[in-house]
């Protein structure tokens, strides 16, 4: 008999704490899960999945303006916020379900409650309930940063932008990164006036500067407004219902919708940590060894409580990794080398592996092969808009250390070539594949 109620307790049920907590299970292990909101996390409930399918659902404005140049002769199309909203949250409920029902299958139980650290192997529920664990897991995630000045509590961040009654006709999204580009491509194609306000000079600093600048230029030519250098200093309420906003480096203007895209921070609020001494780093960040051990023994964390590397598959990986290491005494640790990821901006970014400026620092001597073209469809359609594939290579041994591409579906056709740049290949053994023709992916197989 154990000495504890569960060999492991896992806080947060999103993408890492299901993944490790399913996994654990498997192996034996008896697996509780404390979870405040809704089974599924941020990825699948508010973030990457939602938003994928108002990008599938903005990309219709330009599908269904283009379908007239291959033929088609269509009614004046109409745009109905509220059916998409409704239908993209509908799913979310469908897939809530389908994370809840996984664990239950794996006679994992589910606290539908929070959970805080409360001493050594022990846990309080917000029922007053307590629990005790061999190991707890921490994988709570992250929550939108907010800016802090006077009526900054007037903005919304990402997680309302999927619940608004209507498309705001003007709105102005605060942020440079991924989350604030792909809502200023979205809310544009559904109409409305959007101007992006960065306070740096410059979009996704960790991409390709090409890739950046090439973003920058079709954004503007698609109408959305851009701000950089630019902080704020107000927001007051219109007795109209909108929104006022002061702004240092640019004009006042005057909005229905303020956002805050402006990075995520680790959700570290009322676990606990400081009770059981679990270190944290400069922005609340969970401290890990390379096995996902925080300083505490029994004490893991995954995911984006760590701030390693916010993406979702990463959190499923170090959350399979620790079950295995932990419960299936099979030790493994995660790699985050050449992780492939993609802003899905209007057109969509995807990369893998060092970018070329970082391939200068570290390699010094490198080859660029670069395809600047414009997609078959763009041209039937009579759209300007290029895609731009680039290939760094290092040249004293050939090897492909990084590709950055722009463009229709690039994250589609980034996964299978990411395959390849982690796997080491060359640019010889890309030139000796053969093209699928046409297609854009056969670009990359086709760079003198």
């Amino acid at each position: 008999m154990s000495d504890y109620d569960f060999d492991l307790f896992t806080i947060g049920a999103g993408s890492g704490g299901v993944r490790a907590s399913r996994v654990a299970a498997a192996h034996g292990a008896k697996v509780a899960v404390a979870e405040e909101y809704r089974v599924g996390g941020t990825c699948v409930i508010r973030g990457c999945v939602p938003k994928k399918m108002l990008v599938y659902g903005a990309h219709f404005a330009e599908d269904l303006e283009d379908a007239r140049e291959f033929g088609w002769d269509l009614e004046e199309p109409k745009f109905d916020w509220v059916r998409l909203r409704d239908t993209v949250l509908g799913d979310v409920d469908r897939l809530n379900g389908l994370y809840t029902e996984t664990l239950e299958n794996h006679d994992v139980t589910i606290f539908h409650e929070r959970a805080e650290i409360s001493g050594p192997h022990e846990l309080t529920l917000a029922s007053g309930k307590v629990v005790t664990a061999k190991y707890i897991l921490i994988a709570t995630g992250a929550e939108p940063a907010r800016l802090e000045f006077p009526g900054s509590d007037l903005a919304i961040t990402s997680n309302e932008a999927f619940h608004l009654d209507e498309v705001p006709k003007r709105i102005l999204i605060a942020g440079g990164g991924y989350i604030a580009n792909e809502f200023a491509g979205i809310f544009n194609e559904f109409g409305s006036k959007v101007c992006l306000v960065n306070r740096g000079d410059q979009l996704l600093r960790s991409y390709d500067e090409g890739l950046r600048d090439r973003l920058l230029q079709i954004s503007l030519m698609k109408g959305i407004n851009f701000a950089f250098n630019t902080t704020f200093k107000s927001i007051t309420k219109n007795d109209d219902g909108t929104l006022h906003v002061e702004l240092n480096g640019a004009d006042d203007m005057d909005v229905d919708v303020v956002m805050f895209a402006t990075g995520r921070n680790p959700n570290v609020k009322g676990l606990g940590l400081d009770t059981v001494g679990v270190e944290q780093g400069t922005i609340g960040e969970i401290l890990v060894d390379e096995y996902s051990k925080t300083n505490v023994d029994h004490i893991y964390a995954v995911g984006d409580v760590t701030n390693r590397v916010q993406l979702t598959p990463v959190a499923i990986r170090e959350g399979q990794a620790f079950a295995d290491t932990v419960f299936n005494d099979d030790p493994k640790t995660v790699s985050y080398d050449c992780i492939p990821s993609a802003v899905f901006s209007h057109p969509p970014i995807a990369a893998v592996g060092m970018t070329e400026g970082e391939a200068r620092n570290k390699l010094g001597n490198i080859k660029v092969y670069q395809s600047d073209f414009r997609p078959m469809k763009n041209v039937v359609a009579g759209r300007n808009e290029r895609g731009l594939y680039k290939m760094i290579v290092d040249a004293a041994n050939d090897k492909v250390v990084g590709i950055h591409m722009i463009g229709p579906e690039s994250a589609e056709i980034m996964q299978g070539f990411a395959v390849a740049v982690k796997a080491g290949l060359t640019k010889a053994d890309f030139d000796a594949t053969t093209a699928i023709h046409p297609s854009m992916a056969e670009e990359l197989v086709l760079l003198k």
